[in-house]
């Protein structure tokens, strides 16, 4: 029998590299995923910092920042 998972909103706030204050996901990175997927985005904590802070969460601006690195 698999074993439950709860998702532990204090350490994944301290992991959070999210800018984005008023987010209500914050910290929720299921929660997160989900929406931002369903916009063909990624979440803000797979940019590096300083493309993070543009807030464009677009697959091909992940894509244009990472080809960079």
């Amino acid at each position: 029998m698999p074993r439950e998972r709860t998702c532990s909103l204090q350490e994944n706030l301290r992991a959070c590299t999210c800018t984005y204050e008023p987010c209500s996901r914050k910290g929720i990175c299921c929660e997160c995923l989900r929406y931002h997927w369903r916009r063909r985005e990624l979440p803000g904590c797979l940019f590096p910092p300083e493309a993070e802070r543009t807030y464009n969460r677009s697959l091909e601006f992940f894509l244009r920042c990472w080809g960079r690195k």
